[in-house]
Order: structure tokens, then sequence, then C-alpha cells
């Protein structure tokens, strides 16, 4: 099995008004389908940064200034770098998705988590399921 996900040369920094933040310096990793990556470290090392530039979701004032993400998406290999926002949006949560460093601020502990993970997959896949429900009554229609 090949990489689904791939980053090379990842820069990170934060421009801040005490200065510049070089929160990520030369980051390189990969992940084989299949696999479980963790990122460990200590406090400020860089792994939420490393982890939300995986989702193109650096907060201001941060700014990914170097390095290339790459996510397998199918049989395709993308360079999230270079996506436009619209398409970022189509990919997140749908194919690759992280559960934040605070899972009860991102967690409902009413429902399930896989209750709350089918909401997100759903969310996607609406329109999917959409055409699917469609194409199956005029199938039907056809046949009567």
């Amino acid at each position: 099995m090949g990489n689904i996900l791939e980053i090379r040369d990842l820069f990170v920094r934060f421009y801040t008004y005490e200065g510049i933040v070089k929160a990520i310096e030369g980051v390189n990793l990969d992940l084989k389908e299949g696999e479980t990556l963790g990122l460990v470290g200590e406090t400020g090392c860089g792994k939420s940064v490393t982890s939300l530039s995986t989702l193109m979701l650096v907060p201001p004032p941060g700014r990914i200034e170097g390095g290339r993400i790459f996510f397998k998406k199918g049989k395709k290999k993308i360079d999230m770098v270079q996506q436009k926002e619209e398409d970022l949006q189509k990919i997140r949560g749908k194919d690759i998705s992280m559960i934040f460093q605070e899972p009860s601020a991102a967690l409902d502990p009413v429902y399930t988590v896989s209750d709350q993970i089918a909401e997100a997959i759903m969310h996607h896949r609406r329109e999917e399921m959409y055409m699917k429900a469609f194409k199956q009554i005029e199938d039907r229609l056809k046949k009567e």
C-alpha cells in the first residue's frame, strides 16, 4: 500500500506583534494506508500546528510558508497547499478529518462518538444520497 499522506519540508510561521514565531521548521512525514500515526512531543513543539496544517486550518496570524502536503484521494494525489478553500471544504470531513486536541470541546457527550462521526459523513454525502434516492425512484417509476 502506498502513502495516503505525505508532508514534505513543511514550514509554518506565526506573525505576531512581538515578532515571528517559527512554529514548524522543515517537517517531513509519511502515513501509509491502514497505518496509525501519533505525534508525540513536549507542549509547544508543533504537534497541533502540524495536524492543523494537514487540513489547511492554521489559524491567523499563522501561515504555511513552505512545503507540500500531499493527500491521496482515490487514485489522485492532491497537494493540499495548492487547493482553493472551496475545494478543501469538500475534502475535509469526507476524505480526511481529525478530532481536535480537546475532544470534550469537539464531541458532544450526549451523543455517541459513532453518531457524531456518522453525522459528519452524512453531511458530506448528502448530495450523493439524494442522487441515489432519485435514481431509485426513477428506476421504480420506469418499471410501473
